[in-house]
Formats: C-alpha cells, structure tokens, sequence
C-alpha cells in the first residue's frame, strides 16, 4: 500500500464521526432524488406500458344522442385513425349496510366484439354476460367494478349493489373487478375518493334499453392518425358532433383520470428537484469546511511530502480521494435510502392510481445521473481546499499559520458595554471568520426550512378541508339530478326527513371566449343570498357573486387575457346555444378548478329557459343524514348526492396518513442536515483551538466555562439560524407553490405556528445532541499533548 493511501485511511479513521455525518446528507440528498424521481419514473412507466396495452385514446366527446350510423362519416375525417362509441351514465349506487352517497358511472360494453379503445381488463372473475342470458331486462344486471372501489368498499365476485338507473331501482351483481387506462384516477372533480365514487361496466345493449339509446351512443373515444393535425381534427370532430348536442372534443391533456395523474408527476419532479438541491449544497459546503480544516492541521505533512517528492498532483489526488470515499459511503446509503422510500412513496400512488401492475422503477440511468450530480455538486465544493494545499510552499508549509486578527466586536463598536469575557470571545472569533459562520447559519437555516416545508402540507390539507368544507360547502348534502328540474323542486326536498333548508344552484357547460382565447367550464349559478354554497379564495375570505355579470377565479382569468371590467362571450354547450356578451365584475382567487360563476336567474337567462336547477346544497339537522339519504333513495328523479362528512372522511383516511409520513420523512432529512452543520461545525472548532481550550483549563477554568466558550458560539449560530430559517422556509414554500401550481390546483401557503415551533424544536434537538457529543470530548481533552505545539 502506498504511503499516501495509508494516510487516507487514518484521516479517515480519525474523521470518522465527521465523515459519517457528511455522508448521512450526502444520503439524504442523493436519497430524496431517487425516492420522488423513481417513483415518477415508475409512474411514467406503468402509465406508458396501460395505455399501449389497453389502447388509451387520444381524443374525447361527449354527446347528447347520437345515432351510430355517424361513426362512419366521423372515421372518415381527416386525422382520425379509430373510433369507438359507448354510452355512459352516472347513477345512485346503494352498498348494502351503508347509508353512504354513492355515486356510479355506468359504462357500456360491447359483449359481441372486442374492444378497440380503452379496453378493460379483468383483474378477478370474469367478464359480464348479456342481458338477455341472465333473464332479460328486468332481472339483475352482471357488472364488472373497478378494482379500487371494490377493495375500498369490500365487494367481491357475486355480491350485490342497487342502482338507480333512469329512475328505476335495479340490482347490480357483480361478477370481477377490472380496470381500464381512462379510470386510473378514483375519484371526481379531482377529489380521490374511491369510496364515494365507483365505475361499473356491464353489457351495453342493457344500458341502451334502460336509456331509450338503442342504435345511439352519447361517449366517443378517438385515435389519431399518424402525422395528423391534434387541433384542426379536434375542431372537425366537434362541429360534427355539435348537430348531436355535442360539447366540445377534447384531448387527454382534459381527461379526468390522465390529468390528474400527470399532474402528480409534474409536482413529484418539482419535489424532486428541489429538495435534493438543498441537501447537496449543504452536503458541499460541510466537505469545504472538513478539508480545508484538515489542511489546515496537515500543513506540516504537506511540506513534508513535497520535499520528500511528491507533486501537486499527488497530493490533489490524495485529498481527492478522501472526499471520494466520504461521498461513495453516502452514495451508497443514497440509493439503498432512494430504493426503500421510492418503494414506499409507489406503494402509496398505487391506492390513488390503479395499475395492473405498478412495480417501483430505479433505472441505472437515474442512479448514474443522481450520483453525477452529487460527485460533481461535492468536488465543487471542495477545490477551493484543494488548490490551497496544492499552492501551499514547502518552506511556507513550514511555517505555521499566520496568528488569527482579533478586534472588538461589532456589538463594542456600537458603543455596548458590560458584555461578558467568554461572550466577546466567542463573538470576536465568530466575526473572524464571518464566512463560515455565515455558511454555518444559512446550513443550520436550510435544516429550519426543511422541516416548514415538510410540514406545511398538513397546515395546507387542513385550511383546503376547512375553508372547501365549513366555509364554501355549508350544506351536510348536496343533492343533484341527471336533467335540469323546475328550482320549485326544493320544496319537496325540504319535506324530507332532518332538513333546516334548501338552496337550488344551476350548473352548464359553456365555452367563455375573449378573443382568440377560449376555455371550456362548468358555469355555476348560485342564489343571490347563496349561504349554503359560497365562494371562498385562498385566504379564506368570502367573494360575492356580481349581480349583472361573472366572477371567474383568476387563473381562468389570465387563461383568457381578461380583467375586471372586460367583457368576454358565453357560448352555451346545452339548450338554446346563442351566444351573449357578459361583463366580468370581479376575480377570486379560489384553490381548486378553473370556475365561473354567476347569479342562478340570470344563467338560465343566457340559457333562455326557466327558472331551472341542477342541484340542491340541503342543510340538516345534527344527526338526521342518515334517514334524510334513506328518504332520498325514494325519490327516483334525484340521480345522487354527495355527503360532506363521507367526503371529508374519505380524504383525512387517505390524505392524512400520506402527509403525515411525507412530513416524517423530511423531518428525518432536516435534522439529519442540522446534526451535519452543527456537529461538524463544533468538532472543527474544537480542533483548531484545542491548544486555546487547554491553556485556559491551565489557567484555572472549569470545564464547564471552556465548554461555554465553544458551545457558546453553536448556541448563538442556531439561535440566528431559527428566525432565518423560518424565512427561508416560508420562501422555499411560495417557491414550490408556485411551480406547482397547475390549472386545476393551488395549493394555499398557509404556515401555522406550530410549523414553525416544531421546526425550531428539531432543530435545537440536533444541536443539543451534537453539543452533548462535543462537551464530551472537551471533558476528554488531554491539556499536555495539546500544549505541545509548536509556535
């Protein structure tokens, strides 16, 4: 073995504890990029691997009635490769033994022909059998049921569920579990909930007959040609269907399911980008400080080697190699770290995104690219140390170092007097080197900020359930029908069972254009005194709905290059189609979706028709939903409802647990950081004034009073570091919202006191744990082998 490489090792047997800790952020560093982006990449991957296989369509439509004799003149258009029609319907789904709302989308399958589009496979039991072999319109329908509603709710092959199809109660008996590449997403409007919401298939010709839609279909799935134009064979696909009453085609970028799914995969990049960056500076800067330390100590050895022989290059390489090794150590624990939490982080996408087969992915690719940048990030922060130990002279190696410049400190110089000894050594030395403390404190801040980003999901999930549920969703149910009804039909609701009051609302899809710009919404009509159903933006604060006009939330606002005071055209999808000119009179700034909003009346003006309504917010007695959802079961024009409390429920089971083991994760990570900092910031300390240290025990002080003088600059670092950190940390976290923000989300950055105490508490635990391990060494200190230095 060379005689360098037998000083690496005992360097590093010597630095041990100083080389765990760097390598543990290195770790954590390397380990949060391959656990957000495997599992991305995992995503990306069974994603890509379902729609090929189950031949995921590009295009989408949706029709009133259509008659399938249209499918030829539509497969003739140009671009338009394959298309296939099916017909859809959302009914009440009754689960024996629950009083739950459910809703269900029903979906037809053509039994006598393969499917071409979105295919559906069996996951357990078989497929469904025609109506007429299970004894004709009226018996019990075969269904299939989507793989994640069934586990949710515990149903199985040959249990029974009811449903309310076109206002006739019929049973559903379940013969297996399926899933298709259009419904990996469980859940509506964005909302996960695979107990409320549930997707059924079963033989299309029941549906059709149930419907009055024989020889007809109301969904149509497209494919591309190869080469086509996406947005020109859009736009001739939708003024064919609009004839049909058709809305608008669109493509997988508005699909329900797809959306949401690459919506997750955009944020867990951000995720994965961005924290990782922060550990790698750190992680950086600590090798900085531990060699040019160890140079610093080695100066003697240095101008040895030299005139023993060795060259620059020798002595770069050497010291190289010792940040090689700090760095190949938290490589390794990186990807072991990456691929157990990269499990951990799929297993839970698999309860939101059902896949076939959903296997954690951590290509070489990933882990060759994550190491590069954690070997580059740590060489970076370690030339600096190395040129100075290659430039260094034998002669002047030599030499030791030049005697540090002390002067009073800044405090003194403001004219404060009475300051302790021990307090203006520590502060004349942390001002001597005001760059490493200025990079230990904003090291120690990044650990705060971890722990407030971590946490602030829980702060956030909290204020969105609040404010979506308390403050704009005031009613205990909301009631909804399949077709717009006379608003009267709240007087009937009112007599059920447990009901305080009533309030109708209007919903209708229309097209808002300004310009060229246009954007396809649900348009709301609330009641002018709307207290059941309100509209509240991200700060919680309530935005009345104009009188004479609309108010849209501001990024459907910027979508259309509009301000308060423009006016844009309401192009309705449904009823009367002609289109009007209304002012915008007002903007909010609300969490979810892309909506518009105007009085009821005046929608079902623009629509010229009655005075109608789509839904009915039902505020009840404490108690009472139970018998007041059995009543509504009667009630065959109601096509379902959607309880608060189940929906609520539903999200705290799953989105809770998540959050809390992301906020575990990150917490972990961050005091992992703080030990890092502090730890080595306080065992650098230690060795470069260990002669200081010994002097003064031989001087009379107590271990306690030295202790003071080294533990007292870490105290004064992490106490600058708290209030720092939070910043940063409310910073890092308008950052991420930002660039997470996406058409149908805003996350609302809202950061509550106990984030930030929390953050403080982890933080002073790290410091103290390493304080204890360094007032331990003090305590160890060897007085004569200290003061036999030479000067």
């Amino acid at each position: 073995m060379k005689a360098l490489d037998r000083k690496l090792l005992r360097d590093l047997r010597r630095l041990w504890s100083q080389a765990l800790t760097i390598a543990l952020v290195v770790a954590s560093g390397l380990g949060g990029f391959l656990t957000s982006l495997s599992a991305v990449e995992s995503l990306d991957a069974a994603r890509s691997r379902f729609y090929a296989e189950g031949r995921f369509a590009d295009a989408f439509g949706q029709v009133r009635r259509a008659p399938r004799s249209e499918l030829d003149v539509l497969r003739a258009l140009p671009g338009v490769a394959e298309v296939e029609a099916s017909i859809e319907q959302v009914v009440r789904i009754d689960v024996p033994g629950s009083d739950d709302a459910v809703i269900g989308q029903l979906t037809g399958l053509n039994l006598r022909a393969p499917q071409r589009l979105n295919r559906v496979s069996v996951r357990h039991g078989r497929m469904p059998v025609s109506a007429t072999q299970t004894g004709g319109g009226s018996g019990a329908l075969e269904v299939l049921v989507a793989d994640g509603f069934a586990d949710a709710r515990g149903l199985r092959p040959g249990d029974a569920v009811e449903a309310l199809v076109n206002g006739k109660r019929r049973t559903l008996r379940i013969v297996g579990t399926a899933l298709s590449p259009a419904t990996i997403f469980g859940g509506m409007a964005g909302v996960p909930d695979v107990r409320g919401f549930g997707v059924f298939w079963l033989d299309e010709d029941a549906l059709a007959a149930a419907y009055d839609l024989q020889g007809a279909f109301n969904r149509l799935a497209v494919r591309y040609a190869p080469g086509a134009d996406e947005a020109a064979t859009r736009a001739a696909l939708t003024q064919r269907l609009a004839r049909y009453g058709g809305r608008d085609v669109h493509g997988r970028d508005e699909q329900g399911s797809h959306r949401m799914l690459d919506d997750e995969i955009r944020q867990q990049r951000i995720m994965g980008t961005l924290l990782p960056s922060i550990f790698l500076a750190v992680a950086a800067f600590l090798l900085h400080v531990v060699l040019t330390r160890l140079i610093a100590t080695q100066r003697e050895q240095i101008a040895a080697l030299k005139a023993l022989g060795y060259g620059n290059a020798a002595l770069a390489t050497h010291y190289l190699k010792l940040v090689g090794v700090i760095v190949a150590v938290g490589l390794l624990l990186g990807v072991a770290l990456g691929k157990v939490l990269g499990a951990l982080l799929t297993g839970l996408y698999a309860e939101f995104f059902r896949f076939p087969q959903l296997d954690h992915l951590l290509p070489l690719t990933l882990v060759a690219a994550g190491s590069a940048v954690t070997l580059g990030t740590a060489l970076a922060g370690t030339l600096a140390a190395v040129s100075q130990a290659v430039r260094l002279a034998p002669a002047q190696a030599m030499r030791p170092p030049a005697p540090g410049v002390y002067r009073r400190t800044l405090a003194e110089r403001l004219g404060v007097r009475g300051l302790p000894a021990s307090l203006r050594m520590v502060l004349r030395n942390m001002e001597r080197r005001a760059l490493r403390t200025a990079l230990t404190i904003g090291g120690t801040a990044a650990a705060v900020a971890i722990v407030v980003m971590g946490n602030f999901f829980s702060d956030a999930m909290d204020f969105m359930v609040d404010a979506s549920f308390a403050l704009a969703m005031r009613a205990d149910v909301n009631v909804w029908v399949a077709e717009p009804v006379q608003a009267s039909a709240a007087r009937e609701i009112a007599r059920l069972p447990g009901v305080m009051a009533v309030e109708p609302a209007r919903t209708a899809a229309v097209h808002l254009a300004h310009g060229h710009r246009r954007e396809r919404i649900n348009l709301q009509g609330l009641e002018p005194a709307a207290a059941l159903q309100r509209v509240i933006d991200v700060q919680g604060r309530q935005a009345r709905v104009p009188e004479g006009g609309l108010l849209l939330t501001d990024r459907l606002a910027a979508k259309l290059g509009v301000q308060v005071g423009d006016w844009v055209e309401v192009q309705p999808l449904e009823g009367h189609r002609e289109t009007v000119r209304v002012r915008v009179e007002g903007t909010a700034r609300e969490m979810m979706g892309l909506n518009a909003y105007a009085h009821r009346d005046l929608l079902n003006r623009w629509l010229r028709d009655d005075d109608l309504a789509t839904q009915f917010a039902v505020a009840l007695l404490p108690g009472s939903e139970p018998q007041f959802l059995r009543a509504l079961k009667l009630r065959p024009a109601v096509a379902g409802a959607f309880s608060k409390a189940t929906l609520v429920r539903n999200m705290e089971e799953v989105s809770a647990r998540n959050i809390r083991i992301m906020s575990t994760v990150l917490t972990l990570f961050a005091a992992v950081i703080a030990v890092g900092v502090v730890y080595n910031n306080a065992r650098i300390a230690l060795a470069e004034r260990t002669w200081e240290l010994a002097s003064l025990r031989v001087l009379g002080f107590t271990r306690a009073e030295v202790s003071a003088l080294l533990l007292g600059e870490l105290a004064i670092g992490i106490a600058l570091a708290l209030p720092l950190g939070m910043c940063l940390g409310w910073g890092l976290v308008h950052l991420m919202v930002e660039l997470m923000q996406n058409d149908q989300f805003l996350f609302p950055v809202v950061i509550r006191p106990p984030t930030y105490a929390w953050a403080g508490l982890c933080v002073v635990a790290s410091g103290l744990a390493s304080a204890l391990v360094v007032r331990r060494e003090v305590d160890r200190l060897d007085m004569v082998g200290a003061l036999k230095t030479r000067e």
